[in-house]
């Protein structure tokens, strides 16, 4: 791919665009119909912090992603050599950088992406477009931060990876900092709280009255 895209600021903005684009499928798909799309512990704990998550919902959707997270990433040892130079796909602090710019780094673009799944979701006519936003929003942060921190913004996603390639190198900081940047997001958000009806970031209306019978008991039917 160098040879074909001399540019590494575009190879890295095409990379965080097909990334948001598979994370935007997982959206729009029968999983994400059924599960609200939860497939990173910040989005979840983003949504518990708001009150609209169980406690024990939100606590069964972490340890689900985070065993996915590990189980999905048992295939990359196929890559064999290849796989073990990039540490399969572990998402370690850039040279040079020093831990609390890593730390700032994941804090901050955890908080984009919270504080824009808050918009989009928290308006009606934003929020048939919230799948939408991810790719460009990716594309936009992963040439940014890429060789700061790797971009990760997701702690699961981070621990699969660091658990097969036994790369552990700052492995805190890619828990704490998303932690950090989405309460943060979820203060600046604050506001949105109660237009944000259901914990899904997708088919809004779909067995409403179930979802907030199980998952908010909180809130009204």
């Amino acid at each position: 791919m160098a040879d074909i895209l001399p540019s590494l600021w575009l190879r890295r903005t095409i990379t965080g665009f097909l990334f948001g684009i598979v994370g935007a499928l997982i959206v729009l798909s029968p999983v994400g119909k059924k599960s609200g799309a939860h497939i990173n512990p910040a989005v979840t704990a983003a949504f518990w912090l708001m009150g609209k998550l169980d406690s024990r919902v939100a606590l069964g959707y972490v340890i689900s992603q985070v065993g996915g997270a590990i189980l999905g990433c048992l295939p990359l040892l196929a890559w064999g050599s290849m796989g073990r130079s990039i540490a399969f796909g572990a998402t370690i602090p850039g040279e040079g950088y020093t831990t609390h710019t890593v730390l700032v780094g994941e804090a901050a673009t955890t908080f984009a992406l919270i504080t824009g799944l808050c918009f989009f979701i928290g308006f009606r006519k934003l929020r048939p477009f919230t799948p939408a936003m991810i790719p460009f929003l990716y594309a936009l942060m992963v040439p940014l931060e890429a060789a700061v921190s790797g971009t990760s913004t997701n702690p699961a996603r981070s621990l699969g990876p660091a658990v097969i390639s036994g790369e552990w190198q700052g492995w805190w900081l890619y828990w704490l900092g998303p932690l950090i940047g989405t309460l943060l997001a979820v203060l600046v958000c604050s506001f949105l709280a109660k237009r944000i009806e259901v914990a899904k970031l997708y088919y809004f209306e779909s067995e409403r009255r179930r979802l907030f019978r199980t998952v908010t008991p909180r809130d009204p039917a």
